[in-house]
């Protein structure tokens, strides 16, 4: 055991290739429930990706994740599954809002880490003679890397108290948003159970000045053409065309959330013994939801959440402005409009059937997009007939997706989806295999413009660190969860 007492990766790798694996059908495959799961496991993948992570210690996370008090249905792991903190990235988990309980390894240290998607009036053809100009512009506007200082510096802790309670709500009083970019938001881009008092001192001050930054890591800013539409329909209805420029911010709650998590893993690893819960690993950490370590978690939680939500409105303003200082056009004339926003780590109280009979519960999804079908009360009235847009970036490379979510997700995966591509290769060995490229030269190759803090950032994110997200959402559109609408292909991507 490691001094947290997680389960070390080559002994859960060890036995995760050892598990016993039924297949349902080409697409999902079942781990029965055995020893102290409570429920089963479900991995949605095909079986050329699941040879590849056999050796992925997120196996045996799926099946631990089985034995959280008040699980129902499966324990779930979407097809960009690889090893995470407690839950495996990729892992979804419906737990009874009244019986179960809340593990913060379930939503993960960049609370609220998430993606929006915007549409322009430009077409690739008016913009790629610009594209250097563009991407300067867009990487002096926009902070990032470690430690970035944001666009609106020196927050006191109160203004910053009021952030968290207000989300996106926030931006749009100060100036960086319109109403219907909350409307385009999930949850509106606030969480009402927020607790601003919930969050501590050291995390109000690692956030005050990273609002409007985009953090390091995974997260970029990446303007993409529309290469290929699969939908026309529902393209059309959600403003997209071929050719058309779109830009993708990843990013999330910063140091902000990071400390958030970090506090309360210590306070509910400590509270565990009051409550008698015992758990295969201590990264899954976890107290009855109705607990008042539970509540003050969800507080803050949702407090850490709405920072995030904030954080990506702030960024797409300045990125507007980025595009027309650098193009030289109005705001009419760009047409920077959001699509939509989505999370992938978040714990959040949903309505969904179990045993054919509706059941209120804290779905849990790490590194997993909610993924709604047509009909949901949540979704805004432009999108209610359509469903919900599911954005799923790729690697900097190739390609990003926009789908739709359908009806198959309701019945089989909370409203889930996948987040992204998934590692194939550690951020280590992607440095080490790295060693000696002209990495920024090979993406230019691909037609890719890069603008980055660091070349160790661009080394650990390369291409060939992830999979293909072609053959990840190709998994779920044929096993009914969601439908590809339109791909995106990056031309200039920033990063920290």
């Amino acid at each position: 055991m490691s001094r947290d007492g997680a389960v070390p990766a080559a002994r859960l790798a060890q036995v995760g290739r050892q598990m016993n694996l039924v297949k349902i059908h080409d697409y999902l495959w079942e781990i029965p429930k055995t020893g102290a799961m409570l429920v089963p496991g479900r991995i949605y993948i095909s079986e050329p990706m699941l040879e590849e992570i056999r050796d992925d210690p997120a196996l045996l996370q799926v099946a631990n994740v089985a034995c959280l008090p008040g699980i129902v249905g499966y324990s779930l792991a979407m097809p960009d599954i690889h090893w995470g903190y407690g839950f495996p990235i990729g892992g979804v988990a419906g737990i009874d809002a009244d019986r179960g309980v809340i593990s913060p390894g379930g939503v993960g240290y960049d609370i609220n880490c998430g993606v929006r998607l915007a549409r322009t009036n430009l077409s690739y053809e008016e913009v790629a003679p610009k594209v250097d100009r563009l991407a300067d512009a867009l990487f002096e506007a926009i902070p990032a890397g470690v430690g970035s200082q944001g666009a609106i510096p020196n927050l006191s802790v109160e203004e910053l108290r009021q952030v968290v309670r207000e989300g996106a709500q926030w931006a749009l009083s100060h100036g960086y948003a319109v109403p219907e970019d909350l409307e385009h938001t999930e949850e509106n881009g606030c969480l009402p159970m927020a607790q601003p008092e919930k969050v501590s001192e050291h995390a109000y001050n690692r956030g005050r000045k990273q609002l409007g930054t985009l953090g390091s890591g995974n997260h970029f800013l990446e303007v993409s053409r529309v290469d290929h539409i699969y939908e026309p329909q529902v393209a059309d209805a959600l403003g997209i065309r071929l050719g058309q420029v779109t830009v993708l911010i990843h990013s999330g709650s910063r140091g902000l959330g990071h400390q958030t998590c970090d506090d309360y893993l210590r306070i509910i690893s400590s509270a565990m013994s009051k409550y008698e819960i015992v758990l295969p690993d201590r990264q899954l950490a976890a107290v009855p939801i109705c607990s008042p370590e539970g509540q003050d978690y969800l507080g803050a939680m949702a407090a850490a959440a709405n920072f995030a939500w904030c954080n990506r409105q702030v960024m797409m303003h300045l990125a507007a402005n980025a595009f027309m200082a650098a193009l030289g056009i109005g705001r009419r004339e760009l047409g920077f409009t959001l699509i939509y926003d989505v999370c992938h780590n978040i714990a959040k109280f949903e309505e969904h059937a179990v045993d054919g009979q509706p059941r209120r519960l804290c779905i849990h999804r790490k590194g997993a997009t909610r993924a709604f079908g047509p009909g949901h009360p949540a979704l805004p009235q432009a999108y209610r007939t359509l469903g919900q847009p599911v954005l799923i970036p790729g690697d900097m490379g190739r390609y990003s997706f926009l789908l739709i979510g359908l009806e198959g997700a309701m019945r089989e995966t909370f409203g889930s989806s996948c987040h992204g591509a998934g590692r194939v290769m550690s951020r280590t060995k992607a440095y080490r295999e790295a060693r000696g490229r002209d990495l920024y030269a090979e993406l230019q190759a691909l037609g890719v413009t890069v603008r980055a803090q660091s070349r160790a950032g661009v080394a650990e994110e390369m291409p060939a660190s992830y999979k293909d997200v072609a053959d990840v959402v190709a998994v779920l559109e044929a096993a009914g969860i969601t439908r590809r609408v339109a791909r995106l292909k990056p031309f200039a991507v920033i990063k920290g």
